[in-house]
């Protein structure tokens, strides 16, 4: 995935940045601010707000 495309891309729901996690066909991009775990399928960000996995309080990815 492009880098330059994603230090442009926001969450959805509170315009907050996104951090990446994981690696090739693992790859999402997270918003701790709203706890979501939006998917990268192909190189496409899926940005959907219904489609996002929701991430617990204890999920590792919310202390990196």
């Amino acid at each position: 995935m492009d880098k330059r495309l994603l230090e442009l891309l926001v969450c959805p729901v509170c315009k907050g940045p996104l951090i990446t996690a994981g690696t090739g066909g693992s790859l999402e991009l997270i918003c701790r601010a709203d706890r979501l775990a939006y998917a990268v399928r192909d190189d496409i960000p899926m940005m959907l707000p219904d489609e996002a996995r929701v991430l617990g309080a204890d999920d590792p990815l919310m202390n990196r």
